[in-house]
Formats: C-alpha cells, sequence, structure tokens
C-alpha cells in the first residue's frame, strides 16, 4: 500500500505558511507503508528534527483498483474515512525549501502518518465533501476544518493522481490540512475527531 498526501489544499493554511501563489493542480507528495502509525501507538519524536508539527487530515481509505479514472467515478474508489495526522519536520522542511531541494524526508520520515479508526462514509454523513474533523491537545481544540473548504476535492484528486499511478485496494489518501497547525511537544496528548465521534487517541513521547 502507499500513502497519497495533498499539500496546501486549504486556503488558510496555506497562507498562514506564506504560500501566495494559486496552485492550478494538487501539490502531491507520497509516504512509504513505513510512516504508518497506527490508532493508539504513541508518536516518538524523532531526533533529527527540533521543530515537528501536527497536520490534521480527512484520510480517505482506496477500496477498488483504478487507473485514469474520470471524477465522475471517482466516489466509488473509496469506502471509509477516518482522521489522521501528517506530521512534519518543519525545521527539514524549511531548511530543504530555502536550499530548493524536495523536501519529502521532513514528511516521509517512520511514522509520520498517524492514522485513527476508519468508518464508513455513510457513518461520517455520506457526503466526503462535507465532513467536519477537528484534533484536541491535551483537552483543548486547537485545529478545526470542514471538507467542503477543500482547493481540490476528493474526486478531482482522485482523479488526477491516477493519470500518474494505479490506485491500489487499501491505499491511504491524505487530502490536506486546514488552517492551524502547531509544534507538539513530549507528554502531549491529541485526539482526532470526525464531527463528535473520537476517532484517534494517542500520546507524543
Amino acid at each position: 500500500m502507499k500513502i497519497i498526501a495533498v499539500g496546501m489544499n486549504y486556503a488558510l493554511h496555506k497562507k498562514e505558511l506564506g504560500h501566495t501563489e494559486e496552485n492550478r493542480e494538487p501539490v502531491i507528495f507520497l509516504k512509504p507503508d513505513s510512516a504508518i502509525l497506527k490508532q493508539g501507538k504513541p508518536f516518538f519524536l524523532p531526533t533529527f528534527s527540533k521543530e515537528v508539527h501536527y497536520e490534521t487530515e480527512l484520510v480517505v481509505r482506496i477500496c477498488r483498483l483504478g487507473k485514469c479514472i474520470a471524477p465522475r467515478f471517482a466516489h466509488r474508489y473509496y469506502d471509509a474515512v477516518t482522521v489522521g495526522i501528517d506530521f512534519t519536520a518543519r525545521d527539514l522542511q524549511r531548511a530543504f525549501r530555502e536550499q530548493g531541494h524536495p523536501w519529502e524526508l521532513s514528511k516521509s520520515f517512520d511514522n509520520s502518518a498517524a492514522i485513527g479508526e476508519f468508518i464508513s462514509l455513510e457513518k461520517a454523513g455520506g457526503d466526503v465533501q462535507n465532513i467536519d474533523f477537528h484534533l484536541d491537545v491535551d483537552g483543548k481544540q486547537v485545529q478545526h476544518g470542514c471538507t467542503r473548504d477543500m482547493l481540490f476535492k476528493v474526486d478531482e484528486i482522485i482523479a488526477y493522481v491516477s493519470q500518474f499511478m494505479t490506485l491500489k485496494i487499501g491505499d491511504l489518501l491524505f487530502t490536506g490540512t486546514p488552517v492551524g497547525v502547531g509544534p507538539v511537544s513530549i507528554g502531549q496528548h491529541l485526539e482526532g475527531y470526525i464531527a463528535e465521534e473520537k476517532l484517534l487517541d494517542f500520546y507524543i513521547r
């Protein structure tokens, strides 16, 4: 399986990172399967970064094999959603960008893709473009988003990505983070929700 992720897919998040250009196509990057951090396991801060940020996202699970998928058929290729965290070594990302280098390593390190319990799309409300999700840190809400605010919709992303690579059963799509990203530190308790249902619960070590 592979993890496909979308960068800068919410306008206010782009603004908070200082990006003003308009993207005509989704910004896509990949994470390896070793990046998966399953429900309940602690996230250990890596030694190579002093500024790891949480980025809360809706995660969509691919359920069919597909290539060159038309946007109007893309809804047939996913069956479940959850909330996830795209951990980012922000200091490394900043340094790589300043040097004009790829910034994959700041996103793709081990355990950098935390995922919660998957629920059916029907249980999440039935409309993938109208799902509220949020993250609490130590009991306080720090980030909130709704998929209706995406710059590129889920079906558009699937159609776009499938031009370049075959989507396989079990692949995960991280759909982008809204405004409100921030650093994590040892001892913090992270809880991720779709609406009021808690699907992700773990600690920073």
